[in-house]
């Protein structure tokens, strides 16, 4: 567990986080070893057992969701597995969870301390406002939120087609600046964390963290991009017990 990462942000001491990356899992090739996913075609019963080790690190309850490039955002609630690509809660011990491999995971918090919430953005999702919606949860002012960007695809990973950067720019014409030309004619390179920024900074949120780390060219990460048959990592908030 000491390959996982802890977000570094300042957010209120109860509230707690945590990236898990391939490391401490018993899933075998080529989902080795903490995929968390059970949409993968990895064993169930390696699933379980991965995310049983998860919960007991760090003593909490994930609610995992069953994600599909929306934006739905749902109490979180280990008791139920919702279709949903966002989660909140105001419960200790409850940790909102987005599972990614490439997708845009964010991590949200009020500076209160009282609410925490997390989303899944692939370019679809994040185009059509999840992070927006995610924010909406909180119940809180654009100044009281903070938000943490998780390792996802980078802008020299991240070819698209022009309906992508189309998709963008009808909404928020600014986000022109997170596309660059592609090698490639007729693509573009796009910056996924750019674009987060720019579509928070347009509800007021400014407070944004994170957004280093390339799921395709660093190992320590699932990624679809570099190998479609992988497993899923998960980036989690929760308040602390």
């Amino acid at each position: 567990m000491s390959d996982w990462l802890t977000p570094d942000w300042p957010a209120p001491s109860q509230v707690k986080a945590c990236v898990t990356t391939r490391a401490g899992g018993v899933s075998v090739a080529p989902f080795d070893s903490l995929n968390l996913g059970d949409h993968v075609e990895d064993s169930l019963e390696s699933v379980l057992e991965n995310r049983r080790r998860l919960s007991e690190a760090f003593d909490i309850q994930p609610a995992w969701l069953r994600q599909v490039h929306g934006t739905t955002v749902v109490e979180a609630d280990p008791g139920r597995i919702a279709e949903a690509d966002g989660s909140w809660t105001s419960t200790p011990g409850i940790a909102c969870t987005s599972m990614t491999a490439d997708c845009l995971p964010a991590l949200f918090c009020n500076r209160a301390g009282s609410r925490v919430a997390a989303a899944h953005a692939g370019w679809r999702g994040l185009a059509a406002g999840v992070l927006e919606a995610t924010f909406e949860s909180l119940e809180s002012k654009p100044a009281d939120v903070l938000v943490w960007l998780g390792p996802a695809i980078g802008p020299q990973a991240f070819e698209v087609g022009p309906e992508v950067r189309e998709a963008f720019m009808l909404q928020l014409p600014a986000t022109a600046q997170a596309f660059i030309p592609s090698p490639n004619p007729g693509k573009f390179m796009a910056d996924i964390y750019q674009l987060a920024r720019l579509r928070l900074a347009e509800r007021g949120i400014t407070a944004v963290y994170g957004g280093g780390d390339c799921t395709v060219t660093d190992p320590r990460f699932f990624s679809y991009r570099r190998s479609p048959r992988t497993g899923r990592f998960a980036s989690l908030v929760w308040l602390e017990r």
